[in-house]
């Protein structure tokens, strides 16, 4: 357990030292803080640079939450969720071939994860087309039983009739009688209509539409997915029926699919143009009891690497290479012509039949051979050489620059880059490497700028592929860092500070203290030290996971009973809980300093020289000190300097049973913490001796803004419990100095 207390006492510190005045700043004038950016943009309207966290103290109740002992909450009654309230998950864009060649990320071998082409279309049917007999009604369309036949006429004569043909093929209209209309087209209907009704009437106009369409019965066979009979709209064609039966199957043509009629074959059907050229004259409307049927797949040839469409084809008749780099739409911006590979199976075994030059084949017409079925073609792409030189530093266009080896001259590059920046330096560097038998060698040569922009041939060097020209700025540029100063001094606000500045001088630009500057309470924070503070903290609690997590697991090990696994299992349940909320503390960054009048601070060690993004807030006079652990009724007291810390204990009613009276600290309003002696004679921790009160630092025991912190016995306690009262401890002590804040 000691090194609980240890963590749970840094953890302490630094939430007393981040949040002690918290909320007593914010009753005062407080100046816009400073935020730096990774690429050294500051903001200075109260807002942090993109991507950084602000650098200002948080308020007492941000902490608390990663506090606090994780509670069991019964779970909430589940709601089962519609399909179609379920939250759309956005696409995925894979990178194109030549997007990863730009990037840098392109495979260097090429893929051979290849599908056969096609049958992807067959997969996830559309389920947004209209029902297809909401399609309109063409004039070739053949009626047959079933169909709805609409009428309207006007004029001289009026009337609206909706008949449907019979199983005889016929339709039966008033005065006119009965009409035989099964085999005739749409457009032959409207001529009927119109004779038979001009025999009877004069005088009127006429609209004919088809109202519900029949349904008609097909046969999809062969090598189909779902082969089998299917009921479909008298409107479908050839492909809507393969739709309905899942298309071909992969041992399935997509190149000869035939459509039968009557015992007699009316179209095959080659989805290849459709696919390929947009080519949909062949797709046929299908009548009834029409069969489709699909043959067995033709010979496969796969195409891999930089065609616009890697895929396995079906190949038709005879297909030679250039047909098949066609048939994929044809080679990418990176294809590399210079080298085309077959591979085939040959006596059995599959070798490599072809290696040569595409543009040798493409010029000479014979040497364009046929491919075979289970063929494999590979199409090579560019290699990735830059004729470049990489440029940075104090340039207005640092990056990659094409160059002529052994021609572009560096001043040519620093022209292309923009020229030179006014704060660069005359040093720069050039760093070359160089390919020999024994390796690579690295050779660097120091390069004066000026004398190179005036040719001089000794330092204008002649660039070679590869190199790397490093132009530096003027020692320790920096370009207007800032400080901020706020609370209790006459001009709070960011200041503009210089190399070297001091606390000081910050101060006395500042204007000042105003008198109701409380000195003592200065809070200084410095993102450097945010940072170092965090890294401290995450590494003690990753080693505080370790060591309670070896405990448990040896404890697990050892026990004797079931009921004893299940205690210990539920203990490091909680322990991981507790370490997790450990993980979400953050740093402060914040320094104790020391402050003083401007003439005893000036030249003292806390006159601390500023660095970019230090803020210094200097709060209101307190009068408060603050109780809290283990007392009977923690609480805030008026200051008085007639008091000792075990007066105030006295005021909060004492030691509780569980007090451990014998490490009682105070945590001061400067931001330190300090163990309260126990006589004459005690430990100074600082100095690692002994050492007599009366030889000790000039600092009271006790100042206004102070917490005097009484800890429990940690040993004495099981674990649950030991969890809930140091967590109650660390918010009671947060909201007692909050709340002690607001009081005065």
């Amino acid at each position: 357990m000691v090194i609980i207390k240890r963590l749970m006492l840094f953890v302490l510190i630094m939430l007393m030292a981040g949040n002690a005045f918290a909320l007593d700043v914010q009753t005062a004038p407080v100046a816009p803080q400073l935020y730096q950016s990774p690429q050294g943009q500051q903001s200075t309207q109260g807002q942090p640079a993109q991507g950084q966290q602000p650098a200002q103290l948080p308020t007492i109740p941000s902490q608390l939450p990663a506090l606090q002992m994780p509670q069991a909450v019964p779970p909430a009654p589940t709601r089962a969720i519609e399909p179609s309230a379920a939250p759309q998950q956005p696409a995925v864009a894979v990178p194109s071939r030549f997007e990863q060649f730009i990037s840098g990320s392109a495979p260097s071998a090429v893929s051979t994860e290849l599908r056969q082409f096609g049958y992807d279309l067959f997969t996830q049917p559309p389920s947004t087309f209209a029902p297809v007999e909401r399609v309109p009604v063409g004039p070739d369309y053949v009626l047959g039983p079933g169909d709805e036949i609409r009428i309207a006429v006007w004029g001289k004569i009026e009337g609206q009739w909706s008949v449907a043909v019979d199983r005889d093929g016929n339709i039966t209209l008033p005065k006119i009688g009965v009409l035989g209309v099964t085999g005739l087209t749409f457009k032959e209907l409207k001529e009927v209509l119109q004779r038979e009704l001009s025999k009877y009437y004069t005088g009127f106009e006429m609209n004919v539409s088809m109202g519900g369409l029949r349904t008609i019965r097909v046969y999809v066979v062969g090598n189909s997915q779902r082969p089998g009979a299917y009921t479909i709209s008298s409107l479908s064609t050839l492909v809507n029926a393969l739709f309905s039966a899942g298309g071909p199957s992969k041992t399935g043509t997509l190149r000869d699919i035939q459509l039968k009629r009557n015992g007699k074959t009316v179209v095959h059907f080659d989805m290849y143009d459709f696919l390929l050229k947009g080519d949909k004259t062949k797709d046929v409307r299908v009548m009834p009891e029409d069969v489709i049927f699909i043959p067995p797949v033709g010979p496969l040839a796969g195409i891999a690497g930089n065609v616009k469409n890697p895929a396995i084809y079906e190949l038709k008749g005879e297909t030679r290479l250039i047909d098949l780099i066609d048939m994929a739409g044809g080679l990418t911006g990176l294809a590399f012509k210079g080298r085309i590979q077959v591979q085939r199976i040959d006596n059995h075994q599959f070798r490599t039949i072809f290696e040569g030059d595409l543009i040798d084949i493409e010029k000479k017409s014979e040497k364009n051979f046929s491919l075979r079925d289970s063929d494999l073609v590979k199409v090579f792409s560019v290699l990735e050489t830059k004729n470049t030189v990489i440029i940075t530093g104090a340039v207005a266009n640092p990056g990659d620059y094409g160059v002529v080896p052994g021609v572009t001259k560096i001043r040519d590059v620093i022209s292309l880059a923009g020229g030179l920046l006014y704060y660069a330096s005359t040093q720069a560097e050039l760093t070359r490497i160089k390919v020999t038998q024994a390796g690579p060698v690295t050779e660097r040569v120091a390069v004066d700028l000026s004398k190179a922009m005036a040719d001089d041939p000794a330092h204008n060097i002649a660039l070679e592929i590869n190199d790397y020209l490093a132009i530096r700025t003027v020692p320790g540029w920096a370009l207007y860092m800032q400080a901020a100063i706020s609370g209790e001094v006459k001009f709070p606000g960011a200041y503009t500070i210089k190399k070297g500045e001091r606390l000081t001088s910050l101060i006395e630009r500042a204007g000042g203290y105003t008198d109701n500057a409380y000195l003592r309470g200065a809070v200084f924070v410095r993102g450097r030290v945010r940072e170092l503070q965090q890294r401290g903290l995450e590494e003690m609690v990753l080693r505080l996971e370790r060591e309670l997590l070896a405990e448990s697991s040896v404890q697990v090990s050892t026990a004797l009973s079931q009921e004893e696994i299940q205690a210990k299992k539920v203990e490091l349940e909680s322990k991981q809980k507790f370490v997790e909320s450990l993980k979400k503390l953050r740093a402060t960054g914040r320094m104790t300093v020391r402050l003083a009048h401007l003439r005893l601070l000036k030249g003292s060690e806390y006159d601390i020289e500023l660095e970019d993004g230090d803020s210094l807030v200097i709060p209101a006079r307190n009068s408060v000190i603050n109780v809290a652990g283990a007392v009977m009724s923690q609480s805030s007291f008026v200051y008085s300097d007639k008091y000792d810390y075990k007066d105030y204990v006295e005021m909060a009613g004492g030691y509780s049973r569980y007090a451990d009276t014998g490490n009682i600290y105070v945590l001061k309003v400067d931001g330190s913490a300090r163990r309260l002696s126990r006589g004459w004679i005690s430990w100074n921790p600082f100095k690692d001796r002994w050492g007599m009160e009366a030889f000790g630092e000039e600092i009271k025991e006790i100042e206004p803004g102070d917490t005097i912190v009484v800890p429990e016995k940690l040993e004495r306690i099981a674990w649950l419990r030991e969890v809930k009262d140091i967590t109650q401890i660390l918010m009671q002590m947060a909201v007692t100095a909050g709340v002690a804040v607001n009081l005065f």
